[in-house]
């Protein structure tokens, strides 16, 4: 009988077979079959034994015969071009749901620019130039069109910025302390600086260093935030700029330029001295300017020690029962004077004295040893160099020092360290705000609520913007750097809250029964830094550590064979780039635009 032609097919049959000893064992064999039909009846003929066949060759054969065409491995398309993406496109969608992009300005080559730097300063900081080098190696100098700028085109558009900051600010300020959204209607401002590299700097100038770069020039710049640490305002201003004076000009800055006139103003015992309250009062009272402005402060050591002597408020009675007391004072008429004592303050201070002691005798005692062996005679010489020594510490004021042309001696003025021992862990808190505003505790809240506007210091310093050094030499390229620093630091505010769930962020610290204590972590965020995992067991990261795992989420231009066009394709999202985006509430977008 002739053999019935036809297509064939493979067929795959699976066997289970149970050995001797119970155990089951499955069989898999692969046939070339063709089916055909003999009267009413359909039939099966095997053409070939397939199953010594490697799989891979099997499915070629199945697939080959279904009609599908087959490409050598490697020929079936290209990648073209593969560019880190999730990180950009995770802070420029923030950018866009913050409104950024309209606050900054209109349309234009500089707005992308601009927009560009700042989301650029939150994934990678660096140099301007540095930072234009890197914008061809991520989506978002593709996609923003800025991949080819030049270094003419960044400057021009550091200089649009500032002329744009007065409006920016303005935008961000009734956002955040309008009185609508800042019930307390307060404010927190603080001064810090930066060290400046080269000799050009116009606005370089030594002064008080916070970054210990005594040897460095600098410029200052202080920051106005609200009450929970979000930045609003920025002004920079010379390296030898007292903190008083940084201060005029912010209360400046709200009144002519903010259009505000009813606000309180945090700031630490440096910030807001007896001369800018002075100034406040002056301000109040004027009734051209009709303005309320109030103020939250902090009384400088010498002036609590004047409360303490025998006939002022200030007893240690009154921390018998409590850790915090109302007082008042006639050198402080119309304020309320608000005084804390911290156990733990007033220990920690007693060991830092008592070890800075210890460290100035050995200073004392090595420059005394020289001048009992005559290596060290005169008392001019011997005076110059125990003054280059006996401050060191700052303990200099708690020792006598008799020096002839032949002796050395001190001693401890033990007196003097007992007295200051008195007020270890004290401190006074000086405010206008009535007590129906604000009691005794909330005070204490506001004044600490400055760790808030540190925090952002950290931020923009060192641990996510790296602010420092400044290498430009004009003032308005210095305040743009700063301001897009400042701009940066928004973004990372809102990121850092909406990823907290995915960091060791404490999500809900517990609230403080006694405000004077010191802050304490939650239970949950405790468990979290010791398991690394949240409670669902997913792998906890740093904010820097997360920006570098959405990094790896890359895209893809492919290339099929004969096409003219490349195809953008993202790479299959890990669970941790995926709930990063559902946090920030979108879909990871294919651009960064």
């Amino acid at each position: 009988m002739p053999r019935i032609s036809g297509k064939v097919h493979v067929v795959r049959v699976k066997k289970t077979h149970v050995d001797k000893q119970g155990r089951p064992r499955e069989y898999s064999s692969a046939y070339l079959r063709r089916t055909y039909r003999e009267g009413k009846r359909v039939r099966n003929e095997t053409v070939a034994n397939l199953s010594m066949l490697p799989e891979h060759v099997v499915d070629g054969i199945d697939a080959g015969l279904k009609g599908q065409r087959l490409v050598p491995v490697g020929d079936e398309f290209t990648i073209a071009r593969s560019l880190p993406h999730g990180h950009v496109a995770a802070v420029a969608v923030m950018a866009r749901q913050l409104g950024l992009p309209a606050l900054l300005g209109p349309p234009c080559r500089a707005r992308d620019l601009v927009l560009a730097l700042i989301v650029s300063r939150v994934v990678r900081p660096g140099s301007k130039l540095s930072t234009l080098a890197w914008w061809p190696d991520t989506t978002l100098g593709v996609d923003l069109g800025v991949a080819g700028a030049s270094t003419d085109e960044i400057y021009a558009a550091m200089d649009w910025l500032v002329d744009r900051q007065d409006a920016i600010e303005k935008h961000l300020v009734a956002r955040h302390l309008d009185e609508s959204v800042n019930p307390g209607r307060m404010a927190l401002f603080d001064l810090t600086s930066s060290w400046v590299t080269g000799r050009c700097c116009e606005l370089a100038a030594r002064g008080y260093s916070r970054d210990g770069k005594k040897s460095c020039e600098q410029i200052e710049y202080g920051i106005l935030c609200d009450p929970h640490g979000r930045p609003v305002a920025v002004r920079v201003f010379a390296g030898n700029t007292a903190d008083p004076t940084a201060f005029g000009e912010i209360v400046t800055a709200v009144k002519d330029t903010f259009a505000l006139d009813n606000l309180v103003l945090v700031g630490d015992r440096g910030m807001i001295t007896s001369a800018r309250i002075d100034a406040l009062r002056k301000l109040n009272e004027d009734p051209d300017t009709a303005t309320d402005f109030g103020w939250i402060t902090a009384l400088r050591a010498p002036a609590i020690a004047k409360l303490a002597r025998d006939d002022g408020p200030l007893q240690m009675s009154l921390f018998d029962t409590q850790d915090l007391a109302e007082i008042s004072h006639p050198d402080y008429p119309g304020e309320r004077l608000i005084a804390c004592r911290n156990p733990a303050l007033a220990a920690e201070r007693a060991r830092k004295r008592r070890d800075l002691l210890a460290a100035t005798d050995r200073l004392l005692a090595g420059i005394a040893d020289r001048v009992d062996r005559a290596t060290l005679t005169g008392a001019g010489e011997i005076g110059k160099t125990v003054g280059k020594v006996i401050d060191k510490h700052k303990m200099g004021k708690h020792f006598h020092t008799t020096i002839t042309d032949t002796t050395l001696t001190y001693r401890r003025d033990q007196a003097h360290i007992d007295a200051e021992a008195e007020l270890d862990g004290i401190y006074v808190l000086r405010t206008s705000v009535d007590a129906d505003t604000l009691d005794p505790a909330a005070v204490v809240q506001s004044y600490k609520n400055l760790a808030n506007i540190e925090r952002d210091f950290r931020i923009i310093k060192a641990d996510d913007l790296d602010l420092r050094p400044i290498h430009h030499r004009l003032t308005d390229r210095v305040k743009a750097h700063v301001l897009i620093c400042l701009l940066a630091c928004y973004l990372i505010w809102h990121l850092r809250k909406a990823w907290a769930p995915m960091t060791f962020t404490d999500e809900h610290p517990p609230q403080r029964d006694n405000p004077v204590a010191a802050a304490q972590r939650s239970a949950a965020a405790d468990a979290k830094a010791a398991r690394k995992h949240d409670p669902a067991d997913n792998p906890l990261r740093s904010f820097r550590g997360l920006l570098d795992h959405l990094a790896t989420l890359t895209r893809n231009q492919i290339r099929f064979p004969g096409a003219d066009t490349d195809i953008p394709i993202l790479a299959e999202p890990t669970p941790d780039q995926r709930r990063a985006f559902q946090l920030i509430d979108t879909p990871i977008p294919l651009t960064a635009a």
